[in-house]
């Protein structure tokens, strides 16, 4: 295969009828049974609409192992470039993948990588449908996760400690400064220990983030921590959201008349259990990992969330599916089984990713379309017409045909239904 191949741009022919979109937009396709409907939704549900340029990027895992993973980093950089990432769910390899596949090495996961270019926040935000019963029944307007993705838990050094002994935790500054030292425990016995750390730069960019997503959404914001037990790490989060704000966004809040405040995690979690939604929530690292789940089953799905990453600056944004590859499905599609695998994560990763491609060019025929899909999307599953992970959300006992559709014919469901809402 020419190692160069995913750098070739993909034209699609001029047709007069079509919504014509100026900029470009970098696809970043995946695996398995998501890249499979991952071509039917582009040949079905995009391409015969939109006059777009598409950056075109392979994701899949054996083409990242041919590359040694260079296609990611190109491809982030190609976000960067051009504003907008739309990406398929992909494989993150562990020991079983990497003999499954022959693959050089562990490649990391690409979400990390892509993270940690473009420097966003993730934001993830449930799909709701009338007909999809919610575990938690006052949740009727969406609720939007911020999850800070940087830091903390998961860049920690943890290590076993063995026997009687003392752990302490030095910062020697560059400048030749006097050190800070202090005593964490004295252990009597075996123990583990951990070490974590966040950047001011990185927290700086987070409030950002999440204060422009608040504005983009017209809702208020939150920020939760427990400032009260780590008074000085979640204290830097809570004084730099307030700085921030009180610096770049107060007056623009309040024209929109909007609120942030902060919160302490626990009474958070509570308020959020009886509000309504229609409220952006800015988590750390570890709490928007767990709570962006919360909120997806909470409103009777983990496949019903969208899930985007913004840049600080609100310039540059990736749309993802906010879920795995299906291996379950892929192994029975190989096996030539019907499968019945929901889309509609996958479908909404073109829609928010394309309806960002037209905030930022100003081409509001492009939004409309976008919101149309969505809706579409939407109307089918609460006419009746869904896949079966969404059915047995509804009565336990299903029958293909009478209350869930296989992948092929849900799909085509809505490819009918969005011809008839957009008058093709």
């Amino acid at each position: 295969m020419n190692n160069f191949i995913y750098l070739v741009p993909i034209k699609k022919s001029i047709n007069m009828s079509k919504i014509k979109v100026e900029n470009p937009v970098v696809e970043l396709d995946g695996d398995e049974m998501t890249r499979i409907i991952w071509k039917f939704i582009k040949d079905k549900l995009i391409f015969p609409y939109l006059d777009i340029d598409i950056k075109y990027y392979d994701l899949g895992i054996e083409y990242r192992d041919e590359t040694n993973d260079q296609v990611t980093i190109d491809a982030a950089n190609a976000i960067k470039q051009y504003g907008v990432g739309i990406k398929c769910a992909t494989i993150t390899p562990d020991e079983a993948r990497v003999k499954e596949f022959n693959l050089k090495q562990m490649w990391k996961s690409p979400n990390g990588t892509i993270r940690n270019i473009l420097d966003g926040t993730v934001f993830r935000e449930p799909i709701v449908m009338a007909n999809v019963p919610r575990l938690v029944p006052n949740w009727t307007a969406p609720i939007c996760i911020g999850r800070h993705a940087f830091g903390d838990q998961y860049k920690a050094t943890d290590f076993v400690t063995k026997g009687k002994g003392k752990l302490t935790i030095t910062f020697t500054p560059e400048d030749g400064g006097a050190e800070q030292s202090f005593e964490v425990f004295n252990f009597k016995g075996d123990g583990v220990a951990l070490a974590m750390y966040n950047t001011d730069e990185s927290i700086i960019g987070f409030a950002r983030a999440c204060f422009n997503q608040a504005l983009l959404k017209k809702w208020p914001l939150y920020l939760s921590t427990k400032n009260t037990i780590l008074k000085k790490y979640d204290g830097r989060f809570k004084d730099i959201f307030q700085d921030i704000y009180e610096k770049e966004f107060k007056a623009e809040f309040e024209a929109n008349q909007l609120t942030y405040e902060h919160r302490l995690i626990d009474d958070m979690v509570a308020s959020a259990l009886k509000w309504h939604g229609n409220f952006v929530w800015a988590c750390k690292n570890y709490d928007g990992d767990v709570q962006s789940d919360t909120v997806a089953q909470g409103f009777g799905s983990l496949g019903l969330m969208t899930s985007v990453l913004v840049t600080p600056d609100g310039t540059v944004m990736e749309a993802e599916a906010a879920h795995g590859t299906v291996t379950r499905h892929y192994r029975d599609h190989q096996a030539g089984k019907p499968t019945s695998t929901n889309p509609i994560a996958s479908i909404f990763a073109w829609t928010r990713g394309l309806e960002f491609r037209g905030l930022l060019d100003n081409n509001q025929e492009l939004i409309t379309f976008c919101k149309a899909l969505e809706e579409v999307c939407i109307e089918t599953v609460e006419s009746g017409k869904m896949t079966k992970d969404l059915a047995i959300t509804i009565k336990p006992k299903v029958e293909h045909g009478t209350d869930y559709l296989y992948t092929e014919e849900f799909l085509a469901a809505i490819d009918e239904n969005l011809k008839k809402k957009l008058g093709k």
